[in-house]
């Protein structure tokens, strides 16, 4: 479970909620069908209109990316496994790896090996990693991009409620007893699109981004891992190499980054 999607979305909504209670707002003016009707089937059809059935058919396993937490393999883990088989191939040469192939569950990384041991040229092994990772950011855009333009939709159709409750209000001026809520109910329309929009789908869509950003992270370390072993490097010189994916605290731990810190600090008042 990815843990800080629900809390995010538990939070915003306990916010609202005791916001309204604080300020004096009664609860159950939220449970206005026709506001809900509005903003959701509103929201809905927008995102159906703008965006094909084949991309539309994905929400669900997108749904499950936010809020189930992906198991991506370690930098840390991957870069040990890169020096293991750079050690092998230096020692027993390219073709020693054939036997660690099907042990690899990551479908670009067992293809990527399969390549360098069949003997492909670096730049063309280069160059399909790559685009492979390219259709794969790709794909993550378009999914994003669902959740974007649905948080741009909601607010809008949320003003579109409120003027449709408003013109109902506006009609029934003679019944005064009625009016102020009727009024109260109109906006009712905008809370829900502006809560909607900016506190689930465009937090979602971020979400996303920042997922795919990862995943992107860990396939680029696998193609230069993959190039460098092909190219015959030393297990010490691809561990510098790949190090540079790793964060400071990463790399060092801690301690000695809180070191690196203190040093620096002492240079500077040098």
């Amino acid at each position: 479970m990815e843990k800080s999607t629900l809390i995010g979305v538990v939070l915003g909504i306990l916010s609202v909620g005791v916001g309204m209670v604080l300020k004096g707002a009664h609860l159950g003016s939220l449970l206005n069908y026709a506001a809900i009707l509005i903003i959701i089937g509103g929201t809905v059809a927008a995102v159906m209109v703008a965006f094909p059935m084949s991309e539309l058919a994905k929400v669900p396993a997108l749904f499950r990316i936010v809020f189930i937490k992906q198991k991506l393999t370690p930098k840390r883990e991957l870069i040990q496994l890169f020096i293991e088989w750079v050690t092998i191939t230096r020692r027993e040469g390219l073709l020693a790896l054939e036997s660690k192939v099907e042990d690899i569950n990551d479908p670009f990384l067992r293809n990527g090996m399969r390549m360098i041991i069949d003997g492909n040229e670096q730049e063309f092994i280069h160059d399909v990693l790559m685009e492979e990772i390219n259709a794969m950011e790709e794909r993550h855009r378009s999914g994003a991009l669902i959740f974007s333009q649905a948080g741009m939709y909601a607010p809008t159709l949320g003003v579109l409620g409120a003027v449709i409750g408003l013109i109902a209000a506006l009609s029934n001026l003679n019944n005064v007893a009625e009016l102020g809520h009727l009024i109260s109910a109109a906006f009712v329309a905008t809370l829900l699109g502006i809560f909607t929009g900016y506190v689930l789908w465009h937090p979602l869509a971020t979400k996303l981004k920042q997922i795919s950003k990862k995943e992107v992270e860990i396939k680029l370390m696998m193609v230069e891992g993959l190039l460098s072993i092909q190219s015959g490097i030393s297990a010490i010189a691809i561990e510098q190499k790949l190090s540079v994916f790793l964060t400071p605290s990463e790399r060092y731990g801690p301690q000695n980054n809180e070191e690196e810190e203190e040093r620096g600090q002492k240079a500077k008042a040098s």
